[in-house]
């Protein structure tokens, strides 16, 4: 079951009021925009992007009856196109969670788990290179530079060694093959911590298929412009690299007398939030206002 995190902090910092227009940049499982859709009526709209064709077709038929909302497939970084596109105006919020949706771990038999033997994909928009591409076709040194730079795993020399190792006797192909290859690649104590020992390869390589630091660097500006003054830009990040974006894009704009920062610290969720959905745990929230 699909939780939406940080909900409640959402709603607070988006603060929508009856007649707004808001745009969900994540749409996912539409948990976020449901709860701004409750609030903005009876005439303002949420315009909902999803990457994923196959989950935007899943929410296209959940989402009929509403009426309010328009779903488009499409990535967020084309915003200030999509928005133009649909005629899309006086926005008042715009909301990116920049987490996975439970879907794409549990539905989708892409690859985005560990915990599951599936092909290595790994792309929402499954067009482009595959997971299974870059680790049959890049360098050791390429592979390296992607578990370092975009999962900042300490032991990627290692793995990208023992992943080049694995594709000369059998390509790469299933989770389970590379859960195995970064087991081998790392001492036992890292397998027996908290937090699973392929966490930040699998990351690394979900966020090199997805161009994921790109696509945010491009589409922060494109929301700041979009919004209406006084609009409010939220922004929910899961790893470091993402939030280092958020934090340094927000305090620029405030320099730059663009914006005032709502969120001096960013919020974390509630122990007990934690309790109830454990994906919720790295999740950091930043909010701004347009001025």
């Amino acid at each position: 079951m699909h939780l939406s995190v940080l909900k409640n902090e959402v709603i607070e910092y988006l603060d929508p009021k009856p007649n707004e227009n808001f745009i969900d940049c994540t749409f996912g499982e539409g948990g976020h925009a449901l709860e701004i859709l409750k609030r903005n009526g009876p005439e303002g709209k949420v315009l909902g992007i999803e990457v994923d064709k196959e989950l935007f077709e899943i929410c296209k038929v959940k989402f009929k009856g509403l009426k309010r909302l328009i779903l488009v497939c499409d990535s967020y970084s084309n915003l200030k196109e999509i928005v133009k596109r649909e005629g899309f105006e006086k926005i008042s919020g715009i909301l990116f969670d920049l987490g996975l949706s439970s879907w794409h771990l549990e539905e989708s038999k892409r690859g985005f788990t560990f915990r599951k033997d599936e092909p290595l994909i790994m792309s929402y928009s499954q067009e482009g290179k595959t997971a299974k591409d870059l680790l049959n076709e890049l360098s050791e040194k390429e592979i390296y530079q992607i578990l370092k730079n975009y999962g900042e795993e300490r032991f990627a020399k290692k793995i990208a060694k023992e992943i080049v190792k694995e594709r000369e006797r059998k390509k790469i192909e299933t989770t389970f093959q590379l859960v195995e290859i970064v087991k081998r690649a790392t001492p036992v104590w890292y397998q027996k911590r908290k937090i699973h020992f392929a966490t930040k390869t699998f990351q690394a390589l979900r966020i090199a298929v997805n161009n994921e630091l790109e696509n945010l660097e491009r589409a922060l500006p494109q929301a700041l412009e979009v919004l209406e003054r006084g609009g409010r830009l939220v922004v929910i990040s899961f790893h470091s690299l993402e939030d280092r974006i958020v934090k340094n894009f927000f305090k620029k704009s405030e320099r730059e007398g663009k914006m005032k920062i709502l969120t001096k610290k960013p919020i974390s969720p509630s122990q007990n939030e934690i309790k109830i959905n454990k994906r919720a745990r790295s999740a950091k929230l930043r909010a701004g206002k347009k001025l």
